[in-house]
């Protein structure tokens, strides 16, 4: 009986498209055999092991496109011809998704090096910039400006980078940032294998980062949950918001549109993919 690696083996198969999404997938967790996931794209496996891969497959190089793609279908924002800054690019999930919602041009920036995907190394529309610490970038890196502002990161606090997001932003321009509350609650809040299961440490660190964003001049707009878990299992929160004149902040920002609340209690009643 041969062995080949898995990935191979799912090209083979006819299951995936290519060797690099067999890996996407694979490393996110969505590769079985049986009821035994795969964790490793290079593990060996007979040629008559039964694998399947768990879910619809997306249209984004990694699974992260589905994120900013529910926020594009909740929150009114077009991406359509904007110049758009992707903030903790990573393998270029929210630039791929952004792309295809028509944007001309994305900044992927992130501390990282070597991660983007190589089909948006390779877009015209891409601007690649690795090994940059968001916090400290100047402005005259960008030209043109960008427009839209979309965020996924880690490790970090989305509170220390909405300072540069409101430096580099016009009034109007919007924002949509995923909110890991693993990376925002204390670390006495965070339980085992780094995920946060209460739901009022996720209602408190929302309300603290729509306060932060308030006080950096941004109108928080809207607010829903990630379609997937991130990779840990833990409910992820989508926030959309606007650089406002903060001069006329009183009068042209409403947030009472939602509540976080309901928004959180439906996360915690919801059947994740």
């Amino acid at each position: 009986m041969s062995k080949e690696r898995v990935d191979v083996t799912l090209v083979a198969r006819g299951l995936v498209a290519s060797r690099e999404q067999a890996k996407r997938l694979v490393m996110a967790g969505l590769v079985y055999s049986g009821t035994d996931r795969v964790d490793k794209p290079g593990t060996q496996v007979d040629d008559t092991i039964q694998l399947s891969v768990k879910g619809a497959l997306h249209p984004y190089v990694s699974r992260g496109g589905l994120k900013l793609e529910k926020a594009l279908q909740k929150f009114p924002v077009s991406l359509l011809g904007k110049v758009v800054i992707d903030i903790g690019a990573s393998t270029g999930g929210f630039t791929d998704c952004a792309l295809q919602h028509g944007a001309s041009l994305v900044y992927a920036v992130d501390v990282g090096y070597g991660q983007l995907a190589w089909s948006l190394r390779e877009d015209q529309r891409v601007k690649v910039m690795e090994r940059i610490n968001f916090r400290y970038v100047d402005i005259v890196q960008f030209s043109p400006l960008p427009t839209v502002a979309v965020m996924d990161v880690s490790f970090i606090s989305i509170g220390k980078l909405l300072p540069k997001i409101a430096e580099l932003l016009r009034p109007g321009n919007d924002v949509i940032t995923l909110i890991k509350p693993q990376f925002e609650a204390g670390q006495e809040f965070v339980g085992k294998g780094g995920i946060v299961r209460d739901e009022h440490v996720h209602m408190t660190v929302i309300h603290r980062v729509i306060e932060q964003a308030k006080s950096h001049g941004f109108c928080v707009l809207g607010l829903d949950f990630s379609p997937i878990k991130g990779g840990e299992g833990n409910i992820e929160f989508l926030l959309w918001m606007q650089k406002i004149d903060v001069s006329g902040q009183d009068s042209l920002c409403h947030t009472n549109s939602f509540s976080v609340e309901k928004v959180v209690q439906h996360a915690h009643m919801s059947d994740f993919s």
